[in-house]
């Protein structure tokens, strides 16, 4: 008997080494997850929560930090040029992929300068017009901008902006000519069409959404290649303009030469939020999907994503607006 208590004893003193390596807290004990965006924005909402998941899990601080600037390019540089050592995240939306050919003067690639984490969530964006716009569904918008060319005016979240792009793309494809009206953040461009200073405007659905389903505004197409789920009923603008596609998402990032312990918990402690409840309904009820699918897809992602921007970007003469 004594003898079985002691080797008992001795597993288990053999095993708490390994669960203590497990559970180790994070080596520093603040980290800061930087949104290279000004506050307010769509993204600060799943970045709060996953800070307070990882502070939980991990056994640090995670705090939010927004940086904005020359469309996300600053705080995106900030976070590349950091010590890998855990103490500084980024979370971007898609426009990374639009950096690197649209602020050259940052002399920026993500996928040379950071290490991808994993896509947080897909993001989709729509056209939207107030209630009493003359435009009731996507094909009499763009009878009305063949009829009158440069005419209509759409606003953007800024030059460059991810939806600006979607909104330039949008009018290549469709053969239309229209006007952009640049503002400093989607809220402001979605207060413009209401004002009549603008026709419509393209923004994320965690901008957008909660105008469509008050009643206050009509949602004429969605970005993504099909309909989206939580919205069925909104048509894609692909089922009008063959070959549009303008996907919008979410994406965590560390500093290249993290150590790949220090990844591996992140990817795993990020991966396992695809059954977080909380996270799950905040994003669902904006019509975004959750993902946490790891830097593999991530790196498809961007690899797929920066040439095929740069050709909209080039088509259209877009320059970066620092």
């Amino acid at each position: 008997m004594q003898r079985r208590q002691a080797l008992l004893i001795a597993g288990g003193t053999l095993l708490v080494p390994t669960v203590l390596r497990a559970q180790e807290a994070w080596p520093v004990r603040q980290v800061r997850i930087i949104i290279p965006f000004a506050a307010g924005g769509p993204q600060d909402v799943p970045a709060r929560i996953i800070a307070d998941r990882l502070s939980r899990r991990l056994g640090a601080t995670f705090i939010v930090e927004n940086r904005p600037g020359v469309g996300g390019g600053l705080g995106a540089q900030a976070v590349a040029r950091s010590e890998p050592d855990g103490a500084t995240l980024l979370f971007i939306s898609s426009s990374i992929a639009i950096l690197p050919t649209l602020q050259t003067q940052l002399n920026f690639d993500p996928l040379r300068d950071l290490a991808p984490l994993t896509v947080v969530c897909d993001v989709p964006a729509g056209l939207m017009v107030r209630a009493d716009s003359r435009f009731t569904d996507l094909p009499s918008l763009i009878a009305a901008a063949r009829a009158q060319p440069g005419i209509l005016t759409y606003g953007s979240g800024g030059v460059g902006s991810a939806n600006h792009l979607a909104a330039a793309q949008f009018g290549a494809l469709a053969n239309i000519e229209i006007t952009h009206v640049p503002y400093r953040g989607v809220s402001q461009a979605v207060n413009a069409i209401y004002t009549g200073e603008i026709d419509f405007v393209f923004g994320s659905t965690v901008e957008v959404l909660a105008h469509y389903r008050q009643g206050r505004a009509r949602l004429l197409g969605m970005t993504m290649p099909a309909r989206v789920p939580a919205v069925p009923e909104i048509p894609a603008i692909a089922e009008f303009v063959p070959g549009y596609a303008a996907p919008n998402w979410f994406a965590m990032f560390a500093p290249k030469g993290m150590p790949e312990a220090l990844m591996g918990r992140l990817v795993a402690e990020l991966t396992a939020m695809r059954s977080d409840e909380d996270l799950l309904n905040r994003l669902n009820s904006a019509a975004a999907i959750v993902r946490m699918d790891g830097p593999a897809a991530l790196t498809a992602q961007l690899t797929a994503e920066i040439p095929r921007w740069r050709d909209v970007i080039q088509r259209a003469g877009i320059r970066g607006d620092s």
